[in-house]
């Protein structure tokens, strides 16, 4: 009952289709604002290139765990902040979001900022570049670590100490959205998509786990629902879209953070940056 007092849109009065309206409403605002080239330009162009990189060892890891940077870091970082910015302005239009309380809210976004963002990423098509980061040598670790005033140089990349993401994190982000542009997913099944990954009954520290699980069952079975009206002969879609779900469990946040947002933000705490944003009018 707790639970319930403290979502006022837990009450009997919230309408059953309103969370999906909210969603789907922004999201199509969002897309038709996409779809309009800035001033003085002309129509959007198509998909750029795949990001490239150097060969890989082949039948090796060895490839995987080389360390990588965004080439035009000033384009996609800039590209990857709008998409957040968009991301945090979706989940603040979803009223029944709104209704749970703060730290509810901010246990949530922390969790599904990163796999929403590169949902975005996906349906904005924003495509970027990678290079191989080359690694400081020892000499020039042991003068930085002495003009720090440590005795010792370190053996390895110190506890906590940002790094640059390897190539295999890079992998992963690119499979993903490889997956959803073959899958030419549409602007609503994105919106019950996010909808889904927003809504994650099973983190720890939440209270109203009914309530936020009624919600991700909801989005799940409204897409179910537009799956099986739109895409009558493809019986497998609804399982092909849920196979994107999982793949975001691959996709590390931290890695997010270190390729997106590091480069502008610095030493910037990621959970501070998401609460001053979602208590900002975006």
């Amino acid at each position: 009952m707790a639970c319930v007092e403290r979502c006022r849109c837990c009450a009997g009065g919230r309408r059953h289709s309103s969370i999906l309206y909210s969603i789907l409403k922004s999201q199509e605002q969002a897309e038709a604002e996409r779809r309009q080239p800035p001033p003085g330009q002309g129509p959007r162009q198509g998909p750029g290139p795949v990001a490239r990189r150097g060969p890989a060892c082949g039948g090796c890891s060895c490839g995987s765990q080389r360390r990588v940077a965004l080439k035009s870091p000033q384009v996609a970082c800039k590209a990857a902040s709008a998409v957040l910015v968009k991301t945090l302005r979706f989940v603040q239009n979803v009223p029944c979001f709104q209704e749970l309380p703060l730290d509810e809210q901010l246990v949530l976004v922390r969790s599904c900022w990163a796999p929403l963002l590169v949902l975005g990423l996906a349906q904005d098509r924003v495509h970027f570049e990678t290079v191989e980061s080359a690694e400081p040598s020892m000499l020039q670790r042991i003068l930085t670590n002495r003009r720090q005033g440590e005795h010792t140089p370190p053996r390895g990349p110190a506890p906590g100490r940002p790094h640059p993401p390897s190539a295999g994190d890079i992998q992963a982000i690119e499979g993903f959205l490889a997956k959803c542009w073959s899958l030419d997913i549409s602007t609503k099944e994105y919106a019950y998509l996010k909808g889904t990954v927003l809504f994650n009954p099973d983190l720890p520290g939440l209270q109203c786990t009914q309530y936020i699980e009624g919600l991700q069952k909801e989005a799940q079975q409204a897409l179910n629902e537009h799956v099986r009206l739109i895409h009558r002969g493809d019986e497998a879609r609804f399982a092909k879209l849920n196979v994107v779900l999982s793949l975001l469990r691959s996709i590390n946040a931290n890695v997010i953070a270190e390729l997106f947002f590091r480069p502008i933000i610095g030493a910037v705490n990621m959970d501070d940056m998401l609460l001053e944003m979602l208590c900002a009018k975006l």
